[in-house]
C-alpha cells in the first residue's frame, strides 16, 4: 500500500513540475572558483542553471569521462580512487562490497557523512549507505563531481563531511559497446545508445557482469538497465525528462578469515560460510522540469522514487551459532526545487550578483528484518522494524562579487525531520526525536591574488541525526537527543602559476558536537554516542601537462581523527583515534599518448594503517599501495583495444575489523594481480 502511495504522490508531483534535470556540472576554466578537474573538461547541461557546485568554494574536484569510461573495475566506487583525499572500504563481501568515504570519516556504516547523488537524485539508503551506486557502470558516466567540507547549502541529510554526484550521459548521438574479460573469470558486457533529434533526446544503458571471485565462493552475477527521456523547447528555454533505472545482483559471500587464516590462505572460504550470500534489487525513477523563466530567473526541479529490496544471509565467525538473514525493503519519495536570480546590478555598485533559494522533502517508508537461519532455512526472528522517516528542508544561498577579484558566498540552510517507529517484536511504537529546527549557517570566499593564484577559505555548519532505531524516542521518559552539530572549516590556495601546471593546497578542520555511530551488530538496531570529535588535515593535489602527450596527477592527504571529550560509556577513549581512519590517502599517477592511436597509463593508491576499535589497543591495519598499469590502442575510428593490469606487484592488502563479541581481527584479503582486456566500437 506504502508503494502504490509513493507511485501517486510522486506522479502528482510530476503533474505539479516540482522536480528537475540532471545537474548542471561545468569545469571549463574559471576564474574565482576553487575546483580542480581530473580526465578532461566537462560541460552538460543547459546553457542557463542553478548554481553550479563551483560556486560552493570548497575542495570541489570533478573527474571527467576520460578518467572513467576505460577502467575495469568490479564496483562502481572503486572509480573514486582518482578522486583526492578519499578513502576507499573494500568489504568485497557478496552484495556488500565496499564504498568511499572522505574528511577522515571511515566507510565502516556508523557514520555515513556523504550525501550521493545521481544526475542530481539523493541515493542514500536510510542509513547513509550507497547501494544506489552499484546502479551505475563506467561506460554511461559523464563526470563524478566530489564537494569536501561543510558549507554546502544545497543538501542537508547525509550532508555531514560533504556530498558526490555521479552525473551520467543525457543527449547526444552515439552508440558505443565495450565487451571485457579478466582475471577471476570475470566478464563483463555494457552498451550505451543516444539518440538526439529535434530537441528530443533518447538514452539507452545495459550492463551484465559475471564475476567468479578472488576467493573461493565469491561468484557474483549482475545486471543493470537504464533509460533517460528528454525534451528541450527550441529557444533553449525549458527541458523536461524522465529517467528509469533498475539494477539485480546476486552474489556469494567468502566469509571473513581469522589473522592465522588470512596469512596461510587467503584465497580460502571457510565451510560455516557456505551458504552466505546476498540478493538485491534496486529501482529509481525520477522527473525532471527545467525551466529559463527569463534571462534572470531559473527554476529547476525534480521528483524521485528509489526502492530497495535487499535480502543477506551471513555468518561471521565460526563461534556464531547460527547464519543470520538480514532483509531490508525501503521506498523513498522525493522532491527538490531551486529558483536562481541572477540581476543587473551596474546601479549597486556590483560586479555580479546571483541569489538562490531552494527547497526539498523526503519521505521514507522503511521495514529491517533479522532472522537466525540454518543454510538459509529460518528458525527466528530477531527483528521486525518498520519505520517512517520524513525530512523537509530550505536554503538560501548568494553569490556576491564586490569586485572582479572577490567573490562572497553567504548561506543558510534549515532542517526538520518528522517519522514514527514501530517495533513489531516487543509492540512498541514511538515518534521521531524532537530535534526542531536543525539550523546550518554557511560562508564561504575566494579572492583572486592574480590570474593565476587565489585563495580561499570557508566555514559552515552540518548535522547528524540519530542512526536506526535511535532516531526514535524510544525510551519517553529519556530526554530528547539534540542533533550532533560539525563545524567545519577550510583555507586554501589554487594555483594554475602555468598552462601545464594546476592544483591546490588545503588546509581543513571539522568539529562534531555530539557523534553518534551505529551499532553494527545490535539485534534492535541502536546507535551509541561516542562524545565530542575533531577531524583535521592538509590536502596537496597538482595535475602537470609538460607536453602534450603526458599528464601527471597527484594527491595526498594527511589527516586526523580524534575523541576529544568521550561518551559516558567509553570515558578512557579521551584522545584517541577514531576507528578506520588512515593518517594518510594518497595517489599518484601518468597518462603518456606514445603515438595519436596508442596511450600508455600508470597509476598507484595508497593509504596509511587504521586502528580497529576506538580503543586503539588491537594494533593497526589495512594500509597497502597498489601500482596498476593500462594502456588504449585506438586500432580505428571506432574500434580500439583496452588493457589494463591491477595489483601490478601482486600485493596483499586487506580489510580489517574488531569482533567485539569473540575479541579477535577478522580479516578480507583484496584481490592479488589481475589482467583485464576489453574491446570497444563505437559506431
Amino acid at each position: 500500500m506504502q508503494y502504490c502511495y509513493s507511485l501517486v504522490a510522486l506522479a502528482v508531483m510530476a503533474a505539479c513540475n516540482t522536480q528537475a534535470h540532471a545537474d548542471h556540472v561545468t569545469t571549463q576554466p574559471t576564474d574565482n572558483d576553487s575546483t580542480i578537474t581530473v580526465g578532461g573538461i566537462v560541460v552538460t547541461g543547459n546553457r542557463a542553471s542553478s548554481l553550479p557546485a563551483r560556486s560552493i568554494l570548497s575542495s570541489v574536484d570533478v573527474i571527467g569521462r576520460e578518467a572513467v569510461e576505460t577502467q575495469s573495475v568490479q564496483n562502481s566506487w572503486q572509480l573514486f580512487s582518482r578522486a583526492p583525499g578519499v578513502q576507499l572500504t573494500e568489504y568485497r563481501m557478496g552484495t556488500t562490497t565496499g564504498k568511499f568515504s572522505f574528511r577522515a570519516f571511515n566507510g565502516e556504516g556508523e557514520v555515513n557523512a556523504v550525501k550521493l547523488l545521481i544526475d542530481g537524485i539523493p541515493s542514500n539508503s536510510n542509513d547513509g549507505n550507497m547501494p544506489y551506486l552499484d546502479m551505475i557502470m563506467p561506460l554511461d558516466i559523464e563526470a563524478i563531481e566530489v564537494v569536501r567540507g561543510t558549507n554546502d547549502p544545497r543538501y542537508g541529510l547525509h550532508n555531514i563531511a560533504g556530498n558526490a554526484n555521479v552525473v551520467t550521459k543525457i543527449g547526444g548521438n552515439y552508440a558505443t559497446a565495450r565487451a571485457s574479460y579478466g582475471s577471476f573469470n570475470t566478464r563483463e558486457l555494457q552498451t550505451a545508445l543516444g539518440i538526439e533529434k529535434d530537441g528530443f533526446s533518447q538514452n539507452y544503458f545495459a550492463a551484465v557482469q559475471e564475476y567468479h571471485g578472488y576467493r573461493d565462493h565469491s561468484d557474483s552475477r549482475k545486471h543493470s538497465v537504464a533509460g533517460k527521456w528528454f525534451y528541450d523547447s527550441a529557444d533553449g528555454r525549458f527541458r523536461t525528462g524522465l529517467i528509469a533505472r533498475h539494477y539485480r545482483q546476486d552474489a556469494q559471500e567468502a566469509g571473513y578469515l581469522t589473522y592465522a587464516q588470512s596469512r596461510t590462505h587467503p584465497r580460502q572460504s571457510m565451510p560455516h560460510n557456505n551458504t552466505d550470500g546476498g540478493e538485491r534489487e534496486l529501482n529509481q525513477l525520477s522527473l525532471h522540469f527545467d525551466w529559463a523563466i527569463d534571462d534572470h530567473w531559473f527554476w529547476s526541479n525534480k521528483a524521485y522514487l528509489n526502492t530497495m529490496d535487499d535480502q543477506r544471509w551471513v555468518r561471521f565467525s565460526v563461534m556464531n551459532a547460527n547464519q543470520q538473514e538480514r532483509l531490508l525493503k525501503e521506498n523513498h519519495t522525493g522532491v527538490l526545487s531551486s529558483l536562481t536570480w541572477r540581476p543587473h546590478v551596474e546601479n549597486l555598485g556590483l560586479h555580479s550578483l546571483a541569489v538562490e533559494t531552494g527547497f526539498s522533502a523526503e519521505w521514507q517508508d522503511n521495514e529491517n528484518y533479522r532472522y537466525t537461519t540454518a543454510s538459509r532455512n529460518r528458525l527466528g526472528t530477531t527483528r521486525d522494524q518498520h519505520y517512517e522517516f520524513d525530512i523537509y528542508g530550505v536554503y538560501l544561498q548568494a553569490v556576491i562579487r564586490p569586485t572582479a577579484r572577490l567573490k562572497i558566498v553567504p548561506a543558510y540552510r534549515v532542517d526538520r525531520v518528522y517519522g514514527d517507529f514501530k517495533d513489531l517484536l516487543s509492540s512498541t511504537s514511538a515518534d521521531v526525536q524532537d530535534y526542531g529546527a536543525i539550523r546550518q549557517p554557511k560562508i564561504s570566499a575566494v579572492y583572486s591574488l592574480s590570474e593565476h593564484y587565489s585563495v580561499y577559505g570557508n566555514w559552515g555548519r552540518s548535522f547528524q541525526v540519530g542512526i536506526g532505531a535511535a532516531t526514535y524516542k524510544t525510551n519517553p521518559l529519556a530526554p530528547d537527543l539534540r542533533p550532533s552539530i560539525n563545524d567545519g572549516w577550510e583555507l586554501g590556495l589554487k594555483f594554475q602559476s602555468t598552462d601545464w601546471l594546476d592544483g591546490r593546497i588545503a588546509l581543513w578542520e571539522q568539529k562534531a558536537s555530539n557523534e553518534a555511530r551505529r551499532i553494527l551488530g545490535s539485534a534492535s538496531n541502536d546507535s551509541e554516542n561516542i562524545g565530542q570529535t575533531l577531524r583535521h588535515g592538509i590536502d596537496f593535489q597538482a595535475n602537470l601537462r609538460p607536453t602534450d602527450r603526458l599528464d601527471i596527477w597527484a594527491n595526498l592527504s594527511v589527516q586526523r581523527s580524534e575523541i576529544t571529550k568521550p561518551g559516558n560509556t567509553e570515558p578512557g577513549n579521551k584522545g584517541n583515534e577514531i576507528d578506520h581512519v588512515p593518517r594518510q590517502v594518497y595517489g599518484v599517477g601518468a597518462d603518456y599518448r606514445i603515438l595519436p592511436a596508442l596511450k600508455l597509463s600508470a597509476w598507484a593508491n595508497g593509504q596509511g594503517d587504521y586502528y580497529l576499535e576506538r580503543a586503539n589497543r588491537q594494533g593497526k591495519f589495512g594500509g597497502y599501495l597498489l601500482m596498476n598499469l593500462g594502456a588504449v590502442w585506438q586500432v580505428q575510428k571506432n574500434l580500439s583495444l583496452e588493457l589494463q593490469v591491477r595489483n601490478l606487484a601482486d600485493r596483499y592488502y586487506e580489510y580489517v575489523y574488531w569482533d567485539t563479541e569473540y575479541l579477535q581481527s577478522m580479516h578480507s584479503p583484496g584481490e592479488g594481480r589481475g589482467i583485464y582486456a576489453s574491446v570497444r566500437l563505437d559506431m
